[in-house]
């Protein structure tokens, strides 16, 4: 593990190295919110803890700032948990094995956890300096942000009483968030008889990897492969004598999926032949975004049941036939996505039943839903029990913020330049904070990540100086 502590502003680093250690995987936060309160104790901070697992730390006002309105800082304690099939990690005991290279942060082989512990980072760090002048803080940690928003869904309504808040979830230095999408997940099941595996096939195991993967709302547009989509493609290349024994891909959500794995039965070589021929089509096409991508067949051992052929066939066709990526630009923010979906993963969770799961997001309400019913659909004509959840609200701009204007403020003075100033197509808590705190005046900013919710994520080390400089003027300034 590198020694993160060596890097500078000293006090961020330190903070982000000690969060690394505690395992935090989503829906599995009791370690972190254990070290939190903890944290909170032993500094004599006043803390309270609400019944969804959030936690909210207090630190008074400086001397001169009695008079201004309390400033919450908010990140989600929670981490996405990707790793590279080949790499042995437990992320419910181990502490990420960091490293540092060419000016950033990552970790060996997995997700690094930047999102969003470096934004924990700063608030703890915000907390523990004693230079700062600032109105009172409120530092806001909430749960399970990447599986669910359910920290934000559940926050208690007496946990807060600023007026601003800073969320510190955002990926692009140099960048201000005042809105993001919505966003809805649709979960399909597929039931099957199995049937004995057919005698005199040839075995193998479907490998595909090298892709990029990243966050399906960041890097939605980006033109990066889908491992399932690709696997869809090269089955259907096998013909209607493949059977299929087993199907795995993808993994989060939101996350653009990058390894699948299939055990496929054919009745002659000529088939993988054809299979690997779509396969390298496949790579072509996508050489310029994912050049890494690969595929490999593998010879397996003959499984005793296979999927039902008919059921199969429908589940490849829905999965060629159901939109993925962009499905819509932005016609009032030039450049912002503003509808998607993400064909996340295909899971086995128990003999006769394949689950196919896919998030759809969009800055605009009725198309969000619009999206979900359109990709709903094709897996209901193929048959499958398609189910919808509640969904999230997006993050209306509000462009007479004072907040966004004192935060644009402090931006010019410190760097003397202008922050881009725009939405975000991927989903933040603040919609959710508004419903249940309509008075909250609120913005976005972090320093620069890249490659976040894969094993690819990486912290520029440089722009935490700049990000860390930005906070505490504008808490000065406020």
């Amino acid at each position: 593990m590198a020694d993160l502590t060596t890097l500078t502003p000293s006090l961020i680093w330190e903070m982000f190295d000690q969060i690394t250690r505690v395992p935090r995987p989503s829906k599995h936060e009791e370690q972190i919110r254990a070290w939190l309160r903890d944290f909170a104790t032993s500094h004599a901070f006043e803390w309270k803890e609400d019944s969804t697992g959030n936690i909210v730390i207090r630190k008074p006002v400086t001397e001169g700032y009695e008079n201004h309105p309390t400033v919450v800082l908010q990140s989600h304690m929670d981490m996405v948990c990707e790793k590279n099939s080949a790499v042995d990690f437990d992320f419910l005991t181990e502490p990420i094995r960091t490293r540092i290279e060419e000016g950033w942060v990552k970790a060996e082989g997995t997700t690094l956890g930047a999102d969003c512990g470096i934004g924990m980072a700063a608030q703890l760090a915000v907390l523990l300096d004693d230079t700062l002048r600032h109105p009172a803080i409120e530092a806001l940690f909430t749960v399970d942000e990447e599986t669910g928003l359910t920290g934000a869904f559940g926050l208690a309504d007496d946990m807060l009483g600023g007026k601003y808040l800073i969320n510190l979830d955002s990926e692009d230095e140099g960048e201000l968030f005042i809105g993001c999408a919505g966003g809805v997940d649709t979960v399909v099941r597929f039931h099957y008889e199995p049937k004995p595996a057919p005698a005199d096939y040839i075995w193998y195991r479907l490998s595909i990897g090298g892709l990029k993967g990243g966050h399906s709302g960041d890097n939605i547009d980006d033109g990066l492969g889908n491992s399932n989509k690709i696997m869809a493609r090269m089955l259907k290349a096998g013909g209607p004598k493949l059977v299929v024994a087993q199907i795995d891909g993808g993994n989060l959500r939101n996350a653009i999926p990058r390894e699948a794995t299939a055990l496929v039965g054919v009745p002659e070589e000529s088939l993988m032949v054809q299979m690997s021929l779509v396969g390298d089509m496949c790579k072509a096409e996508l050489r310029h975004t994912d050049s890494d991508l690969c595929y490999s067949f593998e010879p397996a051992d003959a499984p005793e049941k296979v999927v039902d052929a008919e059921v199969m066939n429908k589940i490849v066709l829905s999965i060629l036939g159901c939109p993925n990526g962009v499905l819509e630009m932005s016609r009032t923010m030039p450049g912002l996505v503003e509808t998607s979906t993400n064909l996340a993963s295909v899971k086995m969770p128990a003999e006769g039943e394949i689950v196919v799961t896919l998030s759809q997001r969009s800055s605009v309400e009725s198309a969000k839903w619009a999206a979900a019913q359109s990709v709903g659909a094709v897996f209901t004509l193929a048959g499958g029990e398609v189910k919808h959840g509640e969904g999230y609200p997006g993050w209306e701009p509000n462009p007479d913020s004072a907040l966004v204007a004192a935060t644009v403020e402090c931006y010019k003075e410190l760097f003397a330049t202008e922050p881009k100033v725009r939405a975000i197509h991927a989903g933040l808590e603040c919609g959710l904070f508004l419903e249940k705190y309509p008075q909250l005046d609120m913005v976005s900013f972090g320093p620069t990540l890249r490659g976040v919710h894969s094993p690819d994520e990486r912290l520029e080390i440089a722009s935490v100086d700049k990000f860390w400089r930005l906070l505490t003027a504008l808490l000065e300034k406020l």
